[in-house]
């Protein structure tokens, strides 16, 4: 899908969406399958979330960001439609200014945020401390 420009939180959703996680749910979660895509809240913000590969863990993106993980999945929404006492959670996920219409797409667990690429689905990523083997 095509966005417009403009400054994105990406990273896990659940970190900067507490208050709208049950409706996020509601519209994500189809019986025991979690669907990816694109998003509208009742209120009309727009989000993009899709599962990652391995699920939980610590990913890095091919600029050399980490994105920790904690409910399986990565996403886009702009800034300004994050909550302001969501915003002391923002440094979880990482702040893309884009200038220019971007591309986003994920497949097989390899994200596209434009020029930003997580590969979620090559075995280079970590366990934090609480998923020891």
């Amino acid at each position: 899908m095509m966005m417009q420009p403009g400054k994105f939180y990406i990273g896990d959703l659940c970190y900067v969406m507490h208050k709208e996680w049950d409706e996020v749910c509601d519209l994500t979660i189809s019986g025991l399958r979690v669907l990816g895509g694109f998003f509208n809240l009742s209120d009309g913000r727009k989000f993009g979330m899709w599962i990652t590969a391995y699920g939980d863990g610590i990913y890095n993106d091919n600029l050399g960001n980490c994105y920790p993980v904690d409910a399986g999945l990565i996403g886009i929404i702009a800034l300004e439609d994050i909550d302001e006492s969501e915003k002391e959670n923002l440094s979880l996920g990482n702040i893309i200014a884009f200038d220019h219409p971007f591309e986003v797409e994920c497949t097989n667990g390899i994200f596209k945020f434009g020029h930003i690429i997580i590969d979620t689905a090559s075995y280079d990523y970590e366990y934090g401390e609480d998923y020891a083997d």
